[in-house]
């Protein structure tokens, strides 16, 4: 039967204590290519944007011939592998404990292949997080940590493979061979977030179908740092009706730690896997950084996206190299290449300095209060026992 335990570090502070190792799952770096679609959401969400963005997509379509091409788009995380995994290791660290660091970019191994070639990070576990399309409606994404050296590429090929040419049968066959890989970990990611917005009715029905068909190769399923209260509550409840065990996965894509990692007494991660695997324990520890409201983390995590950071590595520096876009000739290229003076027009400076704007000083506070849902807080500020705010005991 599956044993999770849940702490939380600004209630009790020697929540780590007994341990000898922090691990961190689940955090992007600048091999991820992340979707544009958020940018059509945040319109929706934030109103005041609209009207500027449809205007920028106008004027990019009648002075340059370019039409905005959100589907083809894809942006990537400012850190690079390395900086990734020394900022998640120095949280763990932090605690006193020994640092495991598992990056999962989408549908990519390239991070911790380059770490691989650095001896202080060569013992890196080769993982990713592999895009699953499931009945023509809807994809799940799941962290595949630990494969195997000798055949990650030749793994990456089948997953791929997959996510291009999806058959529901042939996923439980995929499932199965990676179940039969003892040392390899397979984690549902965020599984109640509704990714193609299907609804929430189907969507769940959907969640339900995939676990039923293929949860006898789900090794654990992800209380996710990034995503808020109800939905972890959500994927509580998830965990409990299929008896799988509940581990943690920050998601993080900006330069804000994970907001939550796993205790364990494990010194390899190997160890780890099998900790999980085969003792279904699992120890969660969420950080202080998930008390806070959570559209306020959204949107530090998306000024992230768009800050400038110098002392970065070339390539990662300013925003715009960091967003791809086709060319008039569907070459996809960085925008600091497409701007028609080598510069960002000026109302892209604007929308880029608004969204900017919003995360600092007295905006930010007031935006904080404005997003703060009572109830959530007072769990946050420790009305309840410690334990109860994901329902657990």
């Amino acid at each position: 039967m599956a044993h999770s335990t849940i702490s939380y570090l600004w209630r009790d502070l020697n929540a780590s204590r007994g341990y000898c190792t922090g691990v961190s799952l689940h955090g992007h770096t600048n091999q991820s290519r992340e979707t544009l679609d958020f940018l059509a959401n945040f319109g929706n969400q934030f109103p005041v944007m609209r009207p500027l963005m449809s205007r920028l997509e106008r004027r990019s379509e009648q002075n340059h011939g370019l039409r905005v091409n959100y589907a083809a788009s894809y942006w990537t995380p400012p850190m690079t592998p390395k900086l990734a995994f020394d900022l998640e290791s120095k949280q763990i660290e932090d605690l006193g404990l020994e640092a495991m660091v598992s990056l999962t970019d989408h549908d990519s191994i390239k991070a911790p292949m380059l770490l691989r070639s650095v001896s202080s990070t060569s013992h890196i576990p080769i993982s990713v997080e592999w895009t699953v399309p499931f009945s023509g409606m809807q994809s799940f994404h799941l962290g595949v940590h630990n494969l195997p050296s000798a055949k990650a590429s030749q793994w990456m090929e089948i997953l791929n493979d997959y996510t291009d040419h999806p058959d529901d049968k042939r996923l439980l066959e995929v499932l199965a061979a990676l179940n039969d890989e003892p040392d390899v970990l397979v984690i549902f990611n965020h599984p109640i977030w509704d990714l193609y917005l299907i609804g929430r009715e189907k969507h769940e029905r959907l969640v339900n179908d995939f676990v039923q068909k293929n949860g006898q190769f789900l090794h654990a399923i992800e209380l996710n740092g990034l995503r808020n209260w109800e939905e972890n509550r959500a994927t509580r409840r998830l965990a409990e009706k299929w008896d799988i065990l509940l581990i943690s996965g920050g998601d993080r894509h900006g330069v804000e730690p994970n907001a939550n990692i796993n205790l364990t007494q494990a010194t390899t991660f190997t160890e780890f896997v099998h900790e999980v695997r085969r003792e279904k324990r699992s120890n969660v520890l969420f950080m202080p950084q998930y008390a806070e409201p959570w559209k306020h983390r959204i949107l530090r995590s998306a000024i992230d996206a768009v800050r400038d950071y110098p002392e970065f590595p070339q390539g990662s520096r300013t925003w715009d190299e960091r967003v791809y876009h086709p060319d008039l000739n569907g070459v996809i290229r960085p925008l600091n290449e497409l701007w028609p003076d080598g510069h960002a027009p000026r109302i892209v400076n604007f929308l880029v300095g608004v969204v900017q704007m919003m995360g600092r000083g007295v905006v930010s506070g007031g935006l904080r209060i404005a997003w703060s849902e009572s109830h959530q807080l007072r769990l946050a500020l420790g009305e309840h026992d410690g334990n109860a705010e994901l329902g657990l005991s």
